[in-house]
């Protein structure tokens, strides 16, 4: 059950499990792992608590975590249980093909239902403000990075009585603190993110950035995992919607659609592009056989006038 109560590392959730995975939601007032002492609570420990007989002492953690989540965002966080698993998964994520959607409160009513955040991001060189991230062009921004986020508007209400948006988030990059500094950037911070408010906004009990769907497109088998919706008036009382536009379940199943529908014809551009490539080595091999035999008949002519000729 998703809770408003801190962590502790008893509570686990799990929302998936196979030989080569676990995916758990990841509670939001939790780090994945930690080298401090005093971090008591994180995921690592929450697992080699519930499963320890799967630790693998070859690693520091035990525990090969598939990619990050920040301290403050909960969700579907993936766990993979050996190299081999590591490794695919790796590989999908290094080639952009895993899907990640997030829901988000944030402070302000959007106007734009739809649309592509495309703030080039960069590490904040500032004094005090070296754990930040920053959109290019501001003050301190280094070597900033092309990035994209896709906002699609769920609904419009309050949050304990100022406006708020419900969005689904799903960033088409991989950038540090990406959705923070995209939502931010607009005007319309998360609610709860105490960062990147300059430490205004802390009066939420955590910051309202959630993990909702990931899809990793492994073979054969993809891993598809929905790590439900934790902003809901029965969850958190402050949070009180007032007009729906649409769905998270239908929002990011059209989303997934249109990945799984893009990656297809991309890989059904790839077979064919291989295709052609074949096709185009058989025809310059059948080619130079042909001028080696149309060779090879020249040379034989050659002899049998010369034999004649003697």
């Amino acid at each position: 059950m998703m809770t408003t109560e801190p962590v502790n590392n008893d509570t686990l959730r799990v929302l998936y499990q196979s030989d080569d995975f676990i995916v758990v939601d990841k509670h939001w007032d939790i780090r994945i792992d930690s080298k401090m002492w005093y971090e008591k609570h994180t995921v690592q420990a929450q697992l080699r608590h519930h499963f320890p007989q799967l630790a693998d002492p070859s690693t520091y953690y035990g525990f090969r975590f598939c990619h990050q989540l920040d301290f403050s965002t909960s969700g579907a966080l993936c766990v993979a249980l050996n190299k081999a698993a590591a490794g695919r998964a790796y590989r999908c994520f290094k080639d952009r093909t895993v899907t990640k959607a997030y829901l988000a409160l944030i402070r302000g009513w959007v106007e734009e239902e739809t649309q592509t955040l495309e703030f080039s991001i960069g590490k904040n060189s500032t004094e005090g403000k070296t754990h930040m991230m920053c959109i290019e062009g501001t003050d301190g921004c280094e070597n900033p990075k092309p990035c994209q986020t896709e906002l699609t508007v769920l609904e419009y209400g309050l949050y304990d009585g100022d406006p708020v948006t419900k969005v689904v988030l799903q960033p088409l990059t991989g950038r540090t603190h990406q959705l923070r500094v995209h939502c931010s950037a607009i005007g319309h911070p998360i609610v709860g993110d105490f960062t990147y408010s300059s430490g205004t906004d802390n009066t939420p009990y955590r910051m309202m950035l959630h993990a909702y769907l990931l899809h990793i497109p492994l073979d054969p088998q993809p891993l598809l995992v929905y790590a439900g919706d934790p902003f809901l008036p029965t969850m958190d009382p402050k949070w009180l919607p007032q007009r729906s536009l649409r769905t998270p379940t239908t929002t990011v199943g059209a989303l997934l659609e249109r990945r799984v529908e893009g990656d297809r014809r991309i890989k059904e551009e790839e077979r064919e592009r291989v295709r052609k490539e074949e096709e185009r080595r058989k025809h310059k091999k059948e080619q130079r056989t042909e001028e080696e035999s149309e060779e090879q008949r020249r040379q034989c002519q050659e002899w049998l006038s010369e034999w004649a000729g003697d």
